[in-house]
């Protein structure tokens, strides 16, 4: 097979300029899959910002404020560890996902694919035309016609690149602070206006201009192809051992020729470009518009379908159908472990949290003469939507706190509360120079959470 086609990108001609892709406008039953599912998510999106638990948004990321608010659960900088564990297990997730399945995410889920092929290139159909009327009009002089559907088209692109920036916004400052910034007085809200228009222009330049070149070139996950896909990768696969050696369709099949009529519907449809028949290749999104041209071909010249399928390069080899191997399973049962993990240590954070530091630069104290007691502060966040008042008390050891003011800590919904207190233990419950105690937070006569830290006291 001839690989001069890896020395270049689909999208790069020789003299290094842009080629310009004029994708094909696709059909079939994949495609109308990908379609649905695009509307289910079109929907979640715009419409996450607005869904409330409990009064709070459903999903928050305010890195400026360090809140992040996950299923209506808020998260604090306190809580970045299981952030910390979770970036690490979705990083897993995302290498044996694609070490198993390949890049089913990107064609099937990934956000620049869906808004790009589901919504902009949608829109550019509308107003333009199929691939050759877009070429065409590219290529025609500036006439009244052109200068109304290229302005129909790319203001079209700047209102849906503003709403897609918007909810991306709300996404990250909420929807009660972006309403305010849309209604409110321009001289209050100029750092808000700059960030809405800032975002708007990127999203329009992305989906207007730079395109499938996100996925080429930006994209770091493409590139990751190489070292994550094997020969037991599930892929979207050409079946060379059944479509070689090509020809052009004639009615008496000549049985020295493979099933492959060389139409090139597969390239003319492929948003990047490419030629699947060349095999797996870094430009490729996954997408399946070639498996749809592929068979509505087949099915026209009377060939079994699936020339081009979701298969593996050891299927194809051997000429097996795509199967749920050992393997899969295997990776499939890690992914699961790995979602269940993350689960239960969202399911199982407290929902009180701080931290209690004893007064540095201060030794033990004698109480009498057979009492030691430290001093120590503490701070608390309470991740809950309710005021919580909360008392202290010791586990798992003989002693007593004395708080110093109100015997109640009184933190208010989503805020922080804070105390100081003495812990005072006999001294036949040290017997080392540092102790690990426990002091668990109550709300009345419930128990909702525990804070670990040490005591101080003589060595006996």
């Amino acid at each position: 097979m001839d690989t001069t086609f890896r020395d270049s990108l689909a999208t790069v001609n020789k003299q290094g300029k842009r080629n310009w892709i004029y994708a094909q406008r696709p059909k079939g039953k994949l495609y109308n899959a990908r379609s649905i599912l695009s509307y289910l998510y079109f929907i979640a999106f715009f419409a996450g910002p607005f869904i409330k638990v409990n009064g709070r948004p459903l999903f928050l990321i305010n890195v400026v404020e360090g809140r992040f608010i996950l299923f209506g659960a808020i998260f604090w900088p306190q809580d970045f560890f299981i952030f910390g564990l979770s970036m690490v297990a979705f990083i897993l997730f995302i290498v044996i996902f694609t070490m198993a399945f390949g890049r089913l995410f990107c064609g099937w889920a990934c956000p620049q694919t869906i808004f790009m092929e589901m919504l902009f290139r949608k829109i550019e159909y509308w107003v333009e035309g199929d691939a050759a009327a877009q070429r065409i009009l590219n290529q025609a002089p500036w006439t009244t016609d052109k200068i109304f559907k290229k302005t129909s088209k790319h203001v079209f692109f700047y209102l849906l690149s503003f709403l897609i920036a918007n909810t991306f916004l709300a996404y990250i400052i909420g929807i009660d602070n972006l309403s305010r910034i849309i209604t409110g007085p321009v001289t209050e809200h100029i750092g808000g206006l700059t960030a809405m228009l800032t975002f708007s222009g990127i999203f329009y330049g992305v989906f207007a201009f730079f395109r499938e070149q996100v996925c080429t070139i930006v994209c770091p996950y493409g590139r990751l192809q190489g070292a994550l896909l094997d020969k037991n990768s599930v892929i979207v696969a050409y079946d060379y051992s059944r479509g070689e050696p090509r020809s052009h369709f004639k009615k008496q099949q000549d049985a020295n020729f493979g099933d492959c009529i060389d139409c090139a519907q597969c390239v003319k449809v492929c948003p990047t470009g490419i030629d699947i028949r060349n095999g797996t290749q870094l430009e490729c999104v996954g997408c399946t518009a070639c498996i749809d041209a592929c068979n509505f071909m087949m099915s026209k010249v009377n060939r079994p379908l699936n020339l081009i399928r979701y298969a593996s390069e050891d299927g194809i080899a051997s000429k097996q159908p795509l199967t749920i191997t050992a393997r899969m399973k295997v990776y499939s049962t890690i992914l699961v472990l790995i979602l269940a993990a993350i689960t239960f240590m969202l399911a199982s954070r407290q929902p009180v949290g701080g931290d209690i530091i004893r007064t540095p630069g201060m030794l033990y104290q004698e109480r009498g003469e057979d009492s030691v007691s430290n001093l120590y502060s503490i701070k608390l966040i309470n991740k809950t939507t309710a005021d919580i008042p909360l008392t202290l008390k010791l586990e798992g050891i003989e002693g007593r706190i004395q708080s110093i003011g109100a015997p109640v800590i009184r933190v208010r919904a989503e805020a922080q509360g804070e105390g100081t207190f003495f812990i005072v233990l006999p001294k036949r419950a040290i017997d080392k120079r540092k102790t690990v105690l426990h002091v668990a937070l109550y709300a009345g006569d419930k128990k909702t959470g525990s804070i670990k830290t040490t005591f101080l006291g003589p060595i006996q």
